[in-house]
């Protein structure tokens, strides 16, 4: 039993901001109904891998793909262009083992600690995060590990 269980949704991650190790905190199941999805049921979703902290993406989940993740511990995400399901890899084979996942203190943002297979980024790279920016100009940080089109299975024409 958690001192947490009959709190209202709408203001548990309030009450949990005094929350220590020690304490007990309320079934996933409460936890996901106070999770502060937008206007489009939609949480972002930050995945870093474990091992070397890189960012490596963002995306967005709702509460299907959320429970999905918890579940397989296979990242799966939800497709704002397709408006379905995305599990990470389905078409490039470069999947994400879930290794842990954390809420932010207001419950709205979500942490994913992925085992990254190859590169995480739809442009080839590891990460998404490839053009820094400077004050006065920006420049590329990274290059390719895989040839997009190579990664994705099209056919170039000659």
């Amino acid at each position: 039993m958690s001192r947490f269980d009959h709190i209202a949704p709408d203001a548990l991650f309030k009450q949990l901001e005094r929350a220590t190790p020690e304490d007990s905190l309320p079934a996933v199941s409460t936890l996901l109904a106070a999770v502060r999805f937008n206007a489009d049921g939609l949480i972002p979703a930050i995945a870093q891998q474990h091992d070397t902290n890189e960012v490596l993406m963002m995306a967005w989940m709702n509460r299907e793909a959320l429970e999905e993740t918890l579940t397989t511990r296979r990242v799966c995400y939800y497709s704002r262009s397709r408006e379905k399901l995305w599990r990470k890899g389905e078409s490039s084979g470069q999947q994400q083992q879930l290794v842990s996942a954390a809420l932010d203190c207001d419950g709205d943002t979500l942490l994913l600690q992925v085992e990254q297979t190859g590169p995480a980024c739809h442009t080839g790279r590891r990460s998404c995060f490839y053009i820094a920016v400077e004050k006065e100009q920006a420049s590329i940080t990274s290059n390719p590990l895989i040839d997009p089109d190579d990664l994705y299975g099209k056919k170039t024409s000659s």
